[in-house]
């Protein structure tokens, strides 16, 4: 988000946490890209503001968090102070969770690959299997538009238009035919979205859910966690490898990405798409 608009977030976030007769006077943005992420104090609630636009996006974070506790899963919980719904103030959508202090030291590989194993289990057991999800293919189909549309990402390059364009199909047909077992994912569970704290690894940012193999979530997390993932298929993570770095090089290409570094992950994300390529 814009300065501007961050201001006017944490603003409807602390007129939600007061009409809750909450205290969160004192504010400090722990994260910024298309929400907002917000801790309030003294009454350390943690508020997650997107524009009201994303309220569906919100809703669905919500209830798949909501599942995901009752079963047990290793994901950040919602505030229990609060509704577990979203609160639409000023023209955003804001829920409210609960603050975890991080801890040291990082989350090894084999913690990792236990916490999203747990994940998936609890995703499987949480009575999620009528939730209306896209498909990983359906994600790539959204990309694909973009990539197509040169008023959407009128800096995109020839070459590389037509290079993310041609990985994008080629990775999308190759996983959408696979013959690995598919369920409900995380959809990003990269280091990013997995918090190191007293209660260990939990997992945040539940709103990209999708359907697809698992292997499409392994291949979110550092390349050390696979191998502690039995049963998982290699060749499918390189593939989803490839694939996840085309979908975070063709939002940043994006016109109206909003990103932290987005000039930066536009270069990167090319480069790690042809070395996921060149291995795969």
């Amino acid at each position: 988000m814009e300065a501007q608009e961050v201001l006017r977030a944490v603003e409807a976030a602390r007129a939600t946490v007061s009409a809750l007769g909450l205290q969160g006077d004192d504010a400090v943005v722990i994260s910024n890209s298309d929400r907002i992420v917000v801790r309030l104090m003294p009454g350390d609630v943690l508020a997650r503001v997107a524009p009201s636009a994303h309220q569906a996006v919100s809703e669905l974070e919500v209830e798949v968090a909501r599942r995901l506790a009752e079963a047990d899963g290793p994901v950040a919980e919602l505030d229990p102070r609060a509704e577990y719904r979203v609160y639409l103030r000023h023209g955003f959508a804001v829920s409210l969770w609960t603050y975890y202090e991080p801890v040291e030291p990082a989350i090894a590989p084999a913690d990792y690959a236990g916490a999203l194993m747990r994940l998936h289990a609890a995703l499987r057991r949480a009575g999620l299997a009528g939730l209306a999800v896209p498909h990983v293919t359906d994600r790539v189909a959204g990309a694909q538009v973009e990539v197509d549309d040169r008023e959407r990402t009128p800096a995109l390059s020839g070459s590389d238009r037509e290079f993310l364009g041609t990985a994008l199909s080629r990775l999308s047909s190759s996983i959408g035919r696979g013959d690995a077992g598919e369920q409900l994912l995380h959809g990003e569970p990269h280091p990013g979205n997995l918090v190191s704290t007293r209660k260990g690894p939990l997992f945040v940012d539940l709103g990209t859910c999708c359907r697809g193999p698992v292997e499409f979530d392994i291949a979110h997390a550092p390349d050390e966690v696979a191998a502690h993932y039995p049963g998982a298929d290699d060749d499918l993570i390189r593939q989803c490898r490839a694939l996840a770095w085309a979908l975070v090089a063709t939002w940043r290409w994006r016109r109206d990405d909003q990103f932290p570094d987005r000039d930066y992950w536009r270069i990167e994300g090319l480069t790690r798409v042809r070395a996921a390529l060149d291995g795969a």
